[in-house]
């Protein structure tokens, strides 16, 4: 599939006439006849009812418009940053994270950012830790933002804040009688641990935390993700801990509560190149310098993740 099949699928799709749609794209009719063709054949399902009067798109032909239009936009975004980049009227700044810090300090870094900085272009992907090392190290990130702190000396791992962690129950826990919660109180709870893969990960520093305290957990599923972790606490299936700032999420169906034991944190790393002097990083770092400890001090759990 080539992204002119996908043009010319999206003017035939809003157009509804292939004469029009030909006339639209400046070609004639059988040339886009033949290639909506050969798109519903590379795809292998019939997108245009051609015996409708006027023609009409299938279920499918519809999925695909909406995803189109969506491919197509995104791609337009993209060529227009490219051109805005290269001709030098704006910068690249891509920012790399894992989906826990998206819930605290992270979105006001990215905001304040953009707004002191309206030449740099930013942009974000997710990624854990590990898939961050090798971005910054191939150059498709210039900073990542994760949990674990990882030995390279091509790469710098600074700890911006330690968060401290809560413990996430469904409605109606026994242990919610409680203001606080030991760890040794969950240890003796069915446990969902995530993420389940890739390893390491934050999966591995709560299993330490336990393990430090001669604790064994009784893990009766493994997550992927936080969000389905946090779903199955509010369907019963067990507790988990999490990051306090995702307390942010005001999900009616759990509860969070704090834990009793003192020292149980996971820190949020920012990592960068080592040799990365660019003056868009040094902007950034000082932001980071300057907003965590001043969320830390409003006690805004924002800043704990």
């Amino acid at each position: 599939m080539e992204l002119r099949h996908l043009r010319y699928f999206s003017a035939l799709a809003s157009e509804l006439n292939f004469s029009r749609a030909a006339e639209r794209l400046h070609i004639a009719q059988p040339p886009l006849s033949r290639q909506i063709r050969q798109l519903e054949e590379i795809i292998g399902v019939e997108l245009v009812n051609r015996d409708s009067r006027p023609i009409a798109l299938t279920k499918a032909g519809k999925f695909f418009y909406e995803q189109t239009v969506q491919v197509l936009s995104r791609i337009d975004e993209i060529q227009a940053a490219t051109q805005r980049i290269g001709s030098g009227q704006q910068h690249w700044f891509s920012i790399g994270f894992v989906p826990s810090t998206l819930y605290g300090l992270l979105p006001e870094l990215i905001k304040r950012f953009r707004q002191n900085n309206a030449s740099i272009e930013v942009g974000f992907s997710e990624l854990i830790t590990m898939e961050q090392i090798e971005a910054l190290k191939s150059g498709r990130i210039d900073v990542g933002f994760g949990r674990l702190h990882i030995d390279d000396p091509d790469i710098v791992c600074q700890t911006i804040i330690e968060e401290p962690l809560v413990a996430v129950f469904p409605v109606g826990h026994p242990l919610l009688k409680k203001t606080k919660v030991a760890l040794a109180q969950l240890a003796a709870e069915d446990f969902i641990l995530y993420p389940a893969k890739p390893r390491p990960s934050y999966a591995d520093q709560v299993l330490k935390i336990f393990a430090e305290r001669g604790l064994r957990l009784a893990i009766v599923k493994e997550a992927n993700e936080m969000q389905t972790a946090i779903g199955l606490v509010a369907a019963g299936v067990g507790v988990a801990l999490v990051p306090e700032s995702v307390q942010g999420l005001h999900r009616a169906d759990v509860v969070y509560r704090p834990l009793s034991n003192k020292g149980v944190f996971s820190p949020v790393i920012m990592n960068f190149r080592a040799n990365d002097h660019s003056p868009a990083l040094q902007n950034f770092r000082a932001l980071v310098a300057g907003i965590a400890p001043m969320l830390l001090r409003s006690g805004n759990p924002a800043a704990g993740d």
